[in-house]
């Protein structure tokens, strides 16, 4: 699943991000949701949350189990 509706991500969703350091290239990073920060019901390029372990990103993928 994509990570642009809002709707779809709540807290402790387990998610795959992209950190505004590796957008170039593209790299995820994989982390537990802690923090919803877009505040927009949903966002092209992917919604704006902070993992666990306190790195902020964009959703670009969401792991379903």
């Amino acid at each position: 699943m994509e990570g642009t509706l809002r709707s779809q991500i709540v807290f402790g969703t387990k998610v795959r991000i992209v950190l505004k350091k590796d957008q170039r290239t593209g790299f995820l990073t994989e982390g537990i949701v802690t923090d919803i920060l877009t505040k927009s019901p949903q966002h092209t390029h992917g919604i704006k949350v902070r993992l666990t372990d306190g790195q902020i990103g964009r959703v670009k993928e969401i792991i379903v189990s």
